[in-house]
């Protein structure tokens, strides 16, 4: 993959140089199998985000994530085409492509290069939210980062890496009951962050299935 050198540095290129090196930490937690009721604290994430502004757009999103929770009940490998389906809900205009240009964030900061395999590599990451010797907070962590970084939507991708990392939880029956401390700044080339996150995701999980356990929430 080979992008033009003018403008801002390309965040993907970073993501992809730094992904295959991050320490992802090992896990040993446990999580109790998550009803539809468990999923309030991405619910109140969404509302909370969004709710105050765009009463339509908060609407469209959780009804989504509706869409993305019944997907995972079927444990679905992750795909472009089930991101896409739900991405079409969130914007609420027409087919959700995979974008054809460069694009840009953080206030024109960075930018996303586009090249013939952009596509198929997102692919290829997608697939791997199944990896066997990865353990689920390091895999849902990276798919929702590679979400950010392939940025492959026009419009709506913070929110389509949000649904992402739903669709991994859900599809192993782990869930959040605090979503709050997930929102900060990512980096594409800190390969600590990453990791750091993966560490944040394993509290979390484990201190919901603490709470579900006795049969309360944060």
């Amino acid at each position: 993959m080979t992008y033009a050198p003018d403008g801002p540095q390309d965040a993907l290129a970073d993501w992809m140089r730094v992904r295959p090196q991050v320490l992802w930490p090992r896990w040993n937690g446990a999580h109790p199998t998550a009803s539809a009721s468990h999923w309030n604290a991405f619910r109140d994430f969404f509302d909370a985000t969004r709710g105050g502004r765009d009463a339509e757009g908060t609407a469209r999103v959780l009804a989504a994530l509706d869409l993305a929770l019944a997907d995972a009940t079927r444990g679905d490998g992750l795909t472009f085409a089930l991101l896409a389906n739900w991405q079409q809900t969130v914007v609420g205009d027409g087919v959700a492509a995979f974008r054809t240009l460069p694009a840009f964030a953080k206030g024109g900061r960075e930018r996303y290069g586009i090249a013939p395999d952009t596509r198929a590599l997102f692919e290829q990451c997608l697939s791997e939210s199944t990896q066997p010797d990865l353990p689920l907070p390091a895999r849902a962590a990276r798919t929702y980062l590679d979400v950010l970084f392939f940025h492959p939507f026009d419009d709506g991708n913070a929110r389509a890496a949000m649904l992402a990392l739903a669709y991994v939880l859900a599809r192993e029956g782990a869930t959040l009951d605090q979503v709050r401390p997930l929102q900060t700044t990512r980096w594409a080339d800190d390969a600590e962050g990453a990791a750091d996150l993966a560490v944040l995701l394993g509290i979390l999980i484990s201190a919901a299935r603490r709470r579900l356990s006795h049969g309360r929430r944060s």
